[in-house]
């Protein structure tokens, strides 16, 4: 049985693939998912750590359903984000001991994976499909892979959540779709071809029949997934809720805390379907209590103080211009798909409608299509794909007197490479018994951010300064070292060669030979394992 789950910031989707229905189907785990009511059955990706030395938490919808989610500092909420970024300020310390985002993140997935083996009657998963945001640095998608190891999941693949998104809203056609993924922690655009091959045709009225849940010959089932274009930043409904916080904070002069930012979310969510939202809260412990009233002509203009369409549109010309350099032009985008909650905002809809027809836009499956159109991986489909970011090597700067870095992977690079990128070094000095290098990926600049703490609050903030991020891949420790030189090496002379590929997953892999005794000192390893 093959699973897929789309782990958000703030909701988390699990889905299967019924082999005699030949559909995806999304599951209900008992404790963590929401009411079954409720369609779908969302899991909302919290964790209240009751006991950090023995790793005992509460997850998902059981943190709500006990009134864990308003208030101290054991509850852990947008840890996603938190998830392989350099965190400004402190992080929080439980039972004596500091508890990373990391190990938030692994305790939610643990809980969630114990209890689909539970519900599922599974002894181990075989399969495992993660999506994984645009802008996902390789740090994050290594660790997501860790966890599913020490779960004993024997195979995990990862894809792009947009990429997942324009599978999942249904291959019965082929064309050119733009996904506008949009959820709790981020803003990503995926324009995706989808492709029958040789043998299969465009078919008529690929709007019309657009999502039809029908069992398909497979020569005219797409066969290939082509990614022309993307982009992705740090923007999300869960940024909405602070700057709605401090709104509050402003006009009423509410301190912002747990319980405002969850009544600031549910104003959120009231507005997409209506034009005044109303939050009532009593404490019957201070006897304190909270009105919260907004509008969605309020809302409309906290996000335009926060330039919030502004970055839209960044991301949407990043997009098509990368489109216009393939000859793909906005007319020929054939259907608007959008996904992730935020998505669902009127005024992000209406933003929408300014750039496409109202008749190319969907919006009708926001929470499941990235989840279910994981699954298709192991249905044949192809996928083709290129980098996001950049991969380099550090020097010294000295016109700059500082660190800089040199591309030796370049953005837009198609993965897996079919053929490595070599560089060759030599010793610099007399008797030199190893060879460091730092080995990073760099970030794009429009979408460059960093994540820090106002108060017990993670918020993320774009830099402004037209500095790249970059994340070492190997700056700890002894990682750094990646030729121990046995004899030690001299001036004058190449002595390592290192080859570089990127693999399906999107790994730097990392090949060291040493020219001067014919030995490979390491062996196509990722370069975030070479600790």
């Amino acid at each position: 049985m093959v699973y897929a789950i789309d782990f958000g910031t703030s909701n988390t989707v699990v889905v299967r693939w019924n082999v005699a229905t030949e559909q995806a189907e999304t599951l209900a785990l008992p404790g963590l998912s929401q009411q079954i009511s409720q369609n779908p059955p969302l899991i909302p990706s919290l964790v209240y750590v009751e006991d950090a030395l023995r790793g005992e938490i509460v997850a998902g919808q059981a943190v709500r359903d006990r009134g864990l989610d308003l208030g101290g500092s054991r509850l852990f909420r947008n840890f996603k984000r938190g998830i392989g970024a350099d965190i400004q300020g402190f992080l929080p310390e439980l039972d004596g001991q500091t508890v990373s985002f990391e190990q938030a993140g692994q305790w939610f997935l643990e809980a969630l994976l114990q209890q689909l083996q539970f519900s599922e009657s599974l002894a181990k998963l075989d399969s495992l499909v993660f999506t994984v945001p645009v802008d996902s640095f390789e740090a994050y998608r290594l660790w997501l892979t860790q966890v599913c190891h020490k779960l004993n999941v024997n195979e995990v693949r990862l894809l792009d959540e947009p990429t997942a998104a324009a599978l999942g809203y249904g291959l019965a056609h082929q064309g050119s779709l733009l996904v506008i993924d949009f959820g709790g922690g981020t803003l990503d655009l995926s324009l995706v071809r989808l492709e029958g091959g040789a043998t299969a045709a465009k078919p008529v009225g690929f709007l019309l029949k657009w999502g039809q849940r029908v069992l398909e010959d497979s020569a005219q089932r797409p066969k290939l997934a082509r990614v022309l274009a993307k982009a992705g930043q740090n923007l999300g409904g869960s940024d909405i809720d602070s700057w709605l916080v401090e709104h509050f904070a402003a006009s009423q002069g509410l301190s912002a805390s747990p319980l405002t930012l969850r009544l600031a979310e549910r104003l959120k969510i009231q507005l997409s379907q209506q034009e005044q939202a109303t939050e009532v809260y009593f404490d019957d412990e201070t006897f304190e209590s909270y009105e919260l009233q907004l509008s969605r002509t309020q809302l409309d203009e906290i996000l335009q103080h926060h330039q919030f369409f502004e970055r839209l549109e960044t991301s949407l010309n990043q997009v098509l211009q990368q489109a216009q350099r393939q000859g793909v032009t906005s007319e020929d985008i054939e259907a608007v798909l959008l996904v992730g909650g935020t998505a669902q905002i009127p005024a992000v809809r209406a933003w929408v409608e300014r750039h496409f027809p109202a008749e190319k836009i969907r919006a009708d499956r926001p929470f499941e299509a990235i989840a279910q159109g994981a699954l298709q991986l192991n249905r044949g489909l192809q996928i083709k794909d290129f980098l996001y970011h950049s991969y380099g090597i550090r020097y010294w700067n000295r016109r700059e007197n500082c660190h800089s870095w040199h591309p030796l992977i370049k953005q837009g690079q198609p993965y897996p490479m079919p053929e490595p990128v070599s560089l060759v070094l030599g010793a610099s000095s007399e008797n030199q018994p190893s060879i460091e290098l730092i080995i990073g990926e760099l970030g794009d600049e429009a979408s460059s951010t960093e994540v820090y703490f106002e108060g017990d609050r993670l918020v993320t903030r774009m830099l402004t300064n037209g500095q790249s991020a970059v994340k070492p891949l190997n700056d700890r420790g002894e990682a750094k070292t990646i030729a121990q030189l046995t004899p030690p090496g001299y001036p004058g002379s190449d002595r390592v060669k290192l080859l570089f590929r990127v693999d399906e997953s999107r790994f730097l892999r990392l090949t060291v030979e040493d020219l001067l005794t014919m030995r490979t000192l390491i062996d196509d390893r990722p370069v975030v394992q070479l600790s």
